[in-house]
This record gives C-alpha cells, structure tokens and sequence, in this order.
C-alpha cells in the first residue's frame, strides 16, 4: 500500500451531530472516500452534496468500509446501532462519549463480533475540527499497532494522542481533564460574582484574570512531579497552613459581597481536614489522598 493510499483510507462516520458532520467534512476536504450514515436521514444531505456516500443503514455504512468511526449520543446507542451490523474484520473508533468502564466494555463486545476497537475521547468543540492549529486533539486507547495502523488517516480532522493500551484510557483522560476544566470554571465564576456588583468593568477584570491563570498553570507540573516522587515539602512557597488562613480572608470577602460561597467551600474542607491531621508544611497535593482512600 502506498503511502497515498494511506492518507485516503476510506471509511464510515455513523453519527452526524456537530461532531460527527465535523468530522466527515474534514475527512471529505482531505480526500478521503467517506461513507455516512444518521439516524435521521436529513443530516446527510449536506454531506453527500460534498461528496460523501449515503448507507441506507448502520449495517450498510458498516459494511463499506474497514474503518469505521462511530459518534453517537452514548455507549447503549453504540449497541443499538451496531446490533444488526456484521463487525466481523471490522476496525472501530468509537468517539462516543462515554466512562472508562464502558470503554473496555465496549471494546470486548466487539472482540466477541470480530472486530478491533479503539476508544477516543475529543478534546475539543466542533469548530476546531479541521481548522490548524486550533489546538484540539483527540485522546486514544487499546492496541498500539491497531492505532499506528490508522494514525494517519485519525489525525486528518485534528490531533491524535495515543494513551495506553488499556482501552479505558482516553475516556479516563477525558473525564480527568473535563474535570479540571469544570474546577476551573467554578473558581472563574465566583470570581466574578465577587466583583458583578462593583463599578469594575467585568472585560477589564477578564484580561486580568486570564492573565493570573495562566501563571498559574505550570503548578500542574509540580503536582505530577511531587505526586511521583512522594516529596510534599521540598520548595514549598505556599503551604496549606498560609493556604487555609487565606481561605478564612477569601470566604469573609464573599460575605461582605453577598456571594455564596458553595463553589470554593468544599475544596476549602478538604485543605483544612488535611491542616488537622498534621501537614502544615506541605502544599496542597496531599488533599489528593482525601479523595482517594
């Protein structure tokens, strides 16, 4: 096989919601020969004016092609859609959202069918899909050379970041990472709400605030590093005893603000739980261990 042929694999897209039309788009720009297939057949339209063919099924858009990538609403539709489908030979990406636990689920009932799965979780919106340098990327999990055997053709619509043979990963990666950006949230919209009634231009603060947090975010690195070497003092410049002590000065301001507080409070606990069992002198990686006993 040529490397051309390579870069413009064909294959099916089932599942034309934002993502999925975003996807099928982008792989139609590049070349690729793409086969798609809705539930509601109206959201083809678009696409076979572009080029893609048409399946009257699931088990038609599945049987086109060897590849074939699978974005739906949830795990239980993947079953539905795939029940009357011969996936025997089949290479599945499934880009269906959904838990690490369904993740492995899912990829030993297709072992069962004859097919090979890997599991991806988008790390991104639709818009960034196709457009360089948006900085998305999908995250993907289960077998190495299966991966390799398709990298070119799943970086097409953007970035692709394998993540371990356990076919839970890049769901567990996904999940971790929403996560974070859910804690993130929270903390910009309290602080918001802790200047909304002031004569304080809330675009203002917002280049202030951006600027803060991306200061801020190389602590990640240091959390994975002490987390790794089990060393929760050394070069601490803040310590949970100054942290704690903060929180009170944090949470009497929310007061005289009339805010409430719930957004910041329960992570607040957690740090001073950890000050009352005796570790004072470290930063706050230790409250990870109050989440995990």
């Amino acid at each position: 096989m040529t490397d051309n042929a390579v870069e413009k694999r064909p294959l099916s897209v089932l599942g034309l919601g934002a993502m999925g039309t975003a996807l099928a788009r982008t792989w139609l720009a590049a070349g690729h020969p793409v086969t798609v297939w809705n539930r509601t057949a109206a959201r083809t339209e678009p696409l076979a004016a572009e080029g893609a063919s048409v399946a009257a099924s699931a088990a038609e858009a599945v049987s086109a092609n060897e590849l074939v990538v699978l974005c739906l609403l949830d795990d239980a539709s993947v079953g539905e859609v795939l029940a009357d489908a011969d996936l025997t030979g089949k290479d599945l990406v499934n880009l269906t959202t959904g838990s690490p636990g369904d993740a492995r689920g899912r990829a030993a009932w297709a072992a069962e069918r004859g097919a090979r799965l890997l599991d991806g979780g988008i790390m991104a919106v639709p818009p960034m899909i196709g457009a360089p340098d948006s900085g998305g990327y999908v995250l993907y999990s289960g077998p190495r050379d299966l991966f390799e055997e398709h990298r070119d053709t799943l970086a097409v619509p953007t970035g692709a970041t394998y993540v371990g043979e356990d076919h839970g990963f890049a769901a567990l990666h996904d999940v971790a990472l929403l996560s974070a950006m859910t804690g993130m949230f929270a903390g910009i919209h309290h602080a918001f709400a802790l200047i909304r009634k002031e004569d304080i231009a809330p675009k203002e603060f917002a280049a202030l605030l951006a600027d803060w947090l991306v200061a801020m975010a190389p602590m990640v690195h240091t959390t994975g590093d002490r987390l790794e070497s089990g060393d929760y003092t050394t070069g601490v410049v803040s310590n949970l005893t100054m942290m704690v002590a903060g929180n009170t000065t944090m949470l009497r301001t929310a007061d005289e603000q009339g805010v409430s507080p719930e957004l910041l409070t329960p992570y607040m606990s957690l740090m001073a739980r950890h000050l009352e069992e005796g570790h004072g002198e470290e930063d706050g990686t230790g409250v990870i261990a109050l989440l995990t006993r």
